[in-house]
């Protein structure tokens, strides 16, 4: 038997930094392409949007932020994906103090 089918993949996350390309659409049936680092998601007026820091591509400014409706979203694709952070731990003596 081969194992080349049951070894475990990792799961798929879009953690912030990630390197990502999104495709959404865009005004009169055309797509917009955003390519830059994933920043995380924001909720405006309840609801969810993809913020992408622009890598500077053609005709965008570098650095700006696009933010991309989530119902909008035609593809994303994960160019270079980031580690997700260690879980902070609070330091147990602040918290015990406190509680003093």
């Amino acid at each position: 038997m081969s194992d080349t089918g049951t070894a475990k993949k990792p799961a798929i996350a879009l953690t912030p930094g990630s390197h990502v390309r999104v495709r959404s659409a865009g005004p009169d049936d055309q797509a917009i392409d955003s390519v830059g680092r994933f920043r995380g998601l924001v909720s405006i007026g309840g609801d969810n949007t993809l913020a992408i820091e622009l890598d500077g591509g053609e005709g965008e400014e570098k650095g700006r932020i696009r933010l991309v409706p989530v119902p909008a979203l035609l593809a994303v694709d994960i160019l270079e994906a980031a580690k997700p952070e260690e879980e902070k731990r609070n330091d147990s003596s602040q918290a015990a103090a406190y509680f003093r």
